[in-house]
């Protein structure tokens, strides 16, 4: 007879852990449902015994690095043929709000701004150790940039802020974001969909206290866009909603595939 939670065991390590170097570390313990790493992901709970960072092999890390290369095509193409686009097209929609217009530019906020870049996105290898969870992550951001290229197109816009003035020290790291963000490409903001998408993949290896402290993270990333005059309320929330609807609707898939 086979043993009560095999299933749990057989499913953890080959739909979630092809090349896991933490498969020592899964508890062989039976549940009812959804088992193991899946139900956890299901779950919000981090994964046994895992580490929220640990160095990926060489497998792993070229495995990521197609994938992340191919999240970053997708992006520079949806993104550079939206705001080539909306520059022809006289149209303009309007989305700021009148006292938007008093919100302080706060240039040392850059440094966050440009944490999604420099530190958030590449984290995903040494963070998302299984071919599935990387893969997610990528599927998922390619989904919301076509999404958000539709959206692109759909709401042409322009910043409502005059250009920036006193930047102090900022001036060059500020050119640097001022220059990924482009001019029209703004609901929703890809800056904040991509950034709660890659939080809400890493928060699942983490406890209560680290999913807060991560998401707060995100949260000063979406705060950042609009002290330093990238985007405006309405673009945030745009790109909130985005992000945790494919989320949300990636986890529901996943858990019908586990039902089955």
């Amino acid at each position: 007879m086979k043993p009560a939670g095999s299933f749990c065991v057989g499913l953890k390590l080959d739909a979630l852990t092809p090349f896991s170097p933490f498969r020592e570390s899964v508890l062989h313990v039976p549940q009812d449902g959804p088992c193991g790493e899946a139900g956890d992901l299901l779950r919000m709970k981090p994964l046994v015994k895992s580490p929220f960072l640990a160095w990926p092999n060489s497998v792993q890390l070229r495995h990521a690095l197609g994938r992340i290369l191919g999240v970053a095509l997708c992006f520079g193409l949806i993104f550079g043929a939206a705001e080539w686009i909306t520059e022809h097209r006289i149209a303009r929609v309007s989305i700021a709000m009148v006292w938007e217009r008093r919100i302080p530019f706060l240039p040392g906020f850059t440094l966050i701004y440009i944490s999604a870049y420099a530190v958030l996105f590449p984290l995903a290898p040494w963070v998302l150790r299984t071919k599935r969870e990387i893969d997610a992550l990528a599927g998922q951001s390619i989904v919301i940039i076509l999404l958000a290229g539709l959206g692109f197109l759909l709401i042409p816009a322009d910043l409502a802020y005059p250009p920036p003035e006193a930047l102090g020290g900022w001036g060059p790291l500020f050119a640097l974001a001022d220059t990924l963000n482009l001019d029209h490409n703004l609901v929703p903001s890809l800056h904040v969909a991509l950034s709660t998408m890659c939080v809400e993949h890493y928060a699942v290896r983490l406890g209560t206290s680290g999913r807060w402290a991560l998401r707060a993270w995100g949260v000063l990333i979406a705060v950042s866009t609009l002290l330093l005059h990238q985007h405006h309320v309405f673009d945030v929330l745009a790109g909130y909603a985005l992000a945790l609807g494919v989320w949300n609707y990636g986890q529901r898939r996943l858990r019908h595939s586990l039902s089955k």
